[in-house]
């Protein structure tokens, strides 16, 4: 049963992951074309990660308050674009993640559902046993 299900679910999350790679290849390709995507798609978040890590930066290295200079527009398309192809490739490997640990726990629900299912099965004959054994007793005392 397991080696049946195992290819089928790893086959289709490698297939989307190997899949995002040339999809965002192809946005990252697009965005640096469009003028607005471009604009307000791609320099915004490159702008504040250069922001963010200039500043870190300077602070790690005992600068306080200097100003970060903007990165020219070309950069920072450059720059926006590598950033989208890389959230889209992390978020859709978050997906499969997901979509794995959701398989999991719903196997793992009908594990506990048949067990539960079974015990109770168990559970029942065992009082059936127990009626007709007290019947047999009073049988046998009459």
């Amino acid at each position: 049963m397991v080696a049946g299900a195992f290819p089928l679910a790893k086959l289709l999350t490698l297939g989307a992951r190997q899949l995002s790679r040339p999809l965002a290849a192809r946005i990252k390709a697009g965005a640096r074309a469009s003028p607005f995507f471009r604009t307000y798609i791609c320099l915004p978040p490159a702008q504040l990660y250069h922001w963010v890590e200039m500043r870190t930066k300077m602070r790690l290295l005992g600068f306080r308050g200097a100003a970060v200079k903007p990165l020219n527009e070309e950069a920072a398309a450059e720059l926006g674009a590598e950033l989208l192809g890389e959230a889209l490739v992390f978020g859709v490997g978050g997906l499969c993640l997901y979509l794995e640990y959701l398989r999991q726990a719903g196997q793992s629900r009908r594990r506990e559902e048949h067990l539960e299912q079974t015990l109770s099965d168990l559970r029942q004959g065992l009082e059936q046993l127990q009626r007709d054994l007290d019947e047999l007793r009073a049988q046998g005392h009459a």
